[in-house]
């Protein structure tokens, strides 16, 4: 994807920690202006401060602040004081896009909210991001609304306390829809001239990416249940194993014909018999299932396993860390590298997973 797709766009980031300064870097990565606005009074974006205990405590950056902080100019205002204010409006008169999670009170109180700013610039395509909508104003930071939308209640084990996800997922959910709704905003404009208001919650935004599980509650009254990496609907799907040399493996079987290619790659006759022949029956039977494919990949080196595994065609994958995630071409061609005011490298991956070919 050409990084000068969006050359000549000029957004202002009103944005902190993840989900608006996600949006932002995917606009600066493909060329666009992205000017970040951080409060000078409280020493920046709060992430700033998010290090962890292996990082330079004397930089005024973390490795958090960096996965979502590139090719930005940064300016440090205090938007409360007339003479920052003036720089704000020096700078936004000609911008095309306003990134904010203010709340609309707060964005009131500051001069910074979309009716205020559009008098000026008619034509803004202004995205606010709020919480839990406009009624509820708690601070909702993803953990919360991993609770509240019901993800950690059907994350982790049977028997165990809920789980949160451990990357901030629900920010990034909401920043995808951050992005959709920008790019809708502006082909509205190309069409009409016309500017945009836009609201996204995190709380929608983790409601509306529930799918096949909101659908069993809403069709079927199924609460789900945490079941560890394992699916209601499907086995052997989740079922983790190791092999014989240590290396953790896990299943992700969705189809009988598959089913049969992971037995042949075994040396197994299960898909013949009756108590497995069907997802139903796998499912109902996962445990005996899980028992007999578990003898076998026990006593066989990964190496042997995942070659017979491909050639087959079984849906499998190996259960990496960090270290060994970028180990694979595909992945070290997605980091990115920017010099940082201290001279420091700063490194993070690229929010764009998309090619145009042509």
């Amino acid at each position: 994807m050409p990084d000068t797709f969006f050359e000549g766009l000029k957004i202002i980031e009103l944005a902190t920690v993840l989900a608006g300064p996600s949006v932002g870097m995917f606009f600066s990565e493909l060329g666009a202006n992205v000017i970040k606005i951080e409060n000078k009074k409280s020493g920046g974006d709060v992430t700033r401060k998010w290090k962890l205990p292996s990082e330079d405590k004397k930089s005024n950056y973390s490795a958090y602040f960096s996965s979502i902080n590139y090719r930005k100019k940064h300016f440090y205002l205090d938007l409360k004081n007339e003479d920052d204010y003036s720089v704000f409006l020096e700078m936004f008169k000609d911008a095309d896009i306003i990134l904010s999670n203010f709340s609309e009170k707060q964005a009131e109180k500051l001069k910074v909210d979309y009716p205020y700013l559009s008098k000026t610039n008619p034509g803004i395509i202004y995205s606010q991001l709020n919480g839990f909508g406009t009624e509820d104003n708690r601070p909702a930071f993803d953990v919360v609304l991993q609770a509240e939308a019901g993800f950690m209640y059907m994350n982790g084990e049977p028997e165990r306390p809920p789980v949160k996800m451990p990357v901030a997922l629900i920010d990034i959910l909401a920043a995808h829809q951050m992005k959709e709704s920008i790019l809708m905003a502006l082909l509205k404009k190309e069409k009409t001239g016309q500017g945009s208001f836009i609201t996204t919650s995190l709380y929608e935004s983790a409601v509306a990416s529930l799918a096949n599980q909101a659908s069993n509650w809403l069709m079927a009254e199924h609460i789900a249940q945490p079941i560890g990496t394992l699916h209601p609907n499907i086995a052997p799907y989740g079922e983790m194993f190791t092999t014989k040399d240590g290396k953790q493996l896990v299943l992700a079987v969705g189809s009988d014909l598959q089913f049969e290619a992971l037995c042949k790659a075994l040396g197994l006759d299960l898909y013949k018999k009756s108590d497995f022949q069907t997802n139903t029956q796998r499912v109902r039977n996962r445990k005996e299932l899980a028992e007999y494919l578990e003898d076998k990949i026990n006593k066989k080196d990964s190496k042997s396993l995942e070659k017979d595994f491909s050639e087959l065609r079984v849906p499998y994958g190996r259960i990496r860390n960090m270290k060994e995630v970028f180990e694979n071409p595909l992945a070290k061609k997605m980091i990115l590298e920017e010099e940082m005011q201290d001279g420091n490298i700063s490194k993070r991956v690229s929010t764009i997973a998309f090619e145009f070919k042509k």
